[in-house]
């Protein structure tokens, strides 16, 4: 039996999303719980995998544009983020696969966290990829019209706000220093709050979705205007062409 769309498309992709969030709340949720939620997210991540594998089976066949190249470089590079981040947390585990004798690495620990810190901005491209997709989906169950001009503005609105935040929290949460793997000693104090943290982050992954979401919105945009204005131009060039 098919799954249903509901499940593959929005459930399982925003309970990965939810459960990468929680792992990065180590210093709150400590070791034990860190370590359960990931293996939950690799759990889900590895049924995703199956749902989704003829898109493995399709990587040689097709013609390659642009888009597509891209696409599969930025799924490529997710999935070996992931591998480098499930590889490494078996390597530096303390708890459930503490048994496994592998020993400790500091070293996999800095590659670990500063993997799942690049994972974060390459799911939210990824989120972005298929926004519109997910756009659809959620308008279909809901029931709503495909056209509704109200909506729109105040999601713009809503883009524009989530887009804002999305910066302020780069900065709040010193995202750039953790990418380029710079040592920092800031670390988010979860004694006075802990909401904020993972709005913030909830901002920094809609903050490149946004960004690709719009980027690939123009990119169509430009796609469909260019046969036209390549016909216009034929057609200009017959007239002139024909010219006494």
């Amino acid at each position: 039996m098919k799954s249903s769309p509901l499940i593959n498309r929005l459930l399982l992709p925003g309970a990965m999303a939810i459960l990468l969030l929680l792992s990065l709340a180590y210093w709150w949720l400590e070791n034990v719980p860190h370590e359960i939620f990931g293996t939950a997210m690799f759990a889900l991540l590895a049924y995703h995998i199956v749902v989704n594998r003829f898109w493995f089976k399709n990587l040689f066949t097709g013609r390659y544009d642009r888009r597509r190249a891209f696409v599969v470089a930025l799924h490529l590079a997710l999935i070996v983020n992931m591998i480098i981040m499930l590889v490494t947390s078996v390597v530096i585990s303390k708890s459930l696969f503490s048994a496994l004798p592998i020993p400790d690495s500091i070293y996999l620990r800095e590659v670990h966290w500063f993997s799942a810190y690049w994972m974060m901005i390459i799911v939210g491209i990824h989120l972005g990829l298929h926004w519109a997709r997910v756009m659809a989906l959620s308008r279909s169950i809901l029931g709503l019209s495909p056209i509704c001009a109200v909506r729109t503005l105040l999601l713009r609105i809503a883009t524009v706000l989530l887009a804002g935040l999305g910066v302020w929290s780069f900065s709040v949460l010193g995202v750039w220093t953790k990418l380029t793997f710079t040592y920092s000693l800031d670390v988010w104090n979860f004694k006075t709050s802990v909401t904020p943290f993972f709005g913030h982050w909830a901002a920094v992954v809609a903050l490149p979705a946004i960004v690709m979401h719009y980027a690939m919105a123009s990119w169509r945009n430009r796609q469909r205007t260019r046969p036209a204005t390549g016909r216009l131009r034929k057609a200009s060039r017959g007239e002139v062409a024909q010219m006494p």
